[in-house]
């Protein structure tokens, strides 16, 4: 490898939790490499808060870019868009651009899931990158994100108010919900979502971005009307049984469709 130096990274994905680790690791770890895989393909508010982290932990955190934009990508897999069980989008577009900045030099790379949390991270599988879990470690658990975002005064982001995720616009993992506040909060890239599903295969076939679901369908009036109420319905019932100081953003994300090995350097 040609030194003996180990490298300390930490990989923010625009979301609480990897937020909260950098904040928390910040004076521990003084020669940290932050790290920020960018698709172009994120939402507005996503940039805004990877700025409002910066200037916070008073370093640079290095945006990491994929080769060629998602819309490459996507034809090379024949219009296959990006799914739960073929995340081909994370895999080009944040692994291999954080694999090759690690290169083969010796790496502890820092992950934000929580010691309340009961799930593994879909992250890179190279031997030189040894995986850390600080806040299990420390059995640190969402109240205590909270604590350090709000203690730092870096906050949360602005898209909680309407989602439950960091991530691309289009992140498959969305529930409909989701795919109504982006078309309300962002119809430019609600569209731009809907040309991708537009798009054919050889054989003419069209795929989407959620199951048996189009978004030209997602968008009829009555289709938006029927997911409000139904979501909430849910959080109706969530919070009927969580604890009386549960947040919003708690209620929320527990009625997230929740799959095993969510893209940690997406979405934590």
């Amino acid at each position: 490898m040609g030194n003996d130096r180990v490298r300390h990274i930490l990989s923010i994905s625009g979301g609480k939790d990897s937020a909260a680790l950098a904040i928390f690791m910040r004076d521990r770890i003084p020669n940290m490499e932050y790290v920020f895989c960018d698709t172009h393909e994120e939402l507005p508010e996503t940039y805004e808060y990877i700025g409002k982290l910066e200037a916070f932990l008073g370093k640079p955190i290095n945006r990491l870019n994929p080769d060629r934009p998602f819309e490459h990508y996507l034809r090379i897999k024949g219009f296959y868009l990006p799914s739960p069980r073929v995340r081909w989008c994370t895999e080009s577009m944040k692994l291999k651009p954080f694999e090759a900045f690690v290169g083969s030099d010796s790496v502890l790379s820092y992950i934000g899931i929580r010691a309340d949390e009961d799930r593994e991270a879909y992250i890179s599988t190279k031997p030189n990158i040894k995986p850390l879990y600080p806040f299990r470690e420390e059995g640190l658990g969402i109240q205590d994100i909270y604590r350090i975002l709000e203690e730092s005064g870096v906050g949360l982001p602005e898209y909680y108010s309407w989602r439950s995720r960091s991530g691309c616009y289009f992140c498959f993992f969305q529930r409909k919900i989701e795919w109504v506040g982006l078309l309300e909060n962002h119809p430019h890239l609600f569209e731009k979502a809907r040309r991708f599903e537009s798009m054919k295969n050889r054989e003419g076939r069209r795929y989407t971005w959620s199951e048996r679901e189009s978004l030209d369908e997602l968008m009829q009036p009555e289709r938006i009307k029927a997911i409000k109420e139904m979501h909430e319905k849910d959080m109706e019932r969530q919070r009927s049984y969580m604890r009386p100081n549960a947040r919003l953003i708690d209620v929320f994300s527990s009625v997230t469709e929740t799959y095993p090995g969510h893209c940690a350097i997406c979405t934590l």
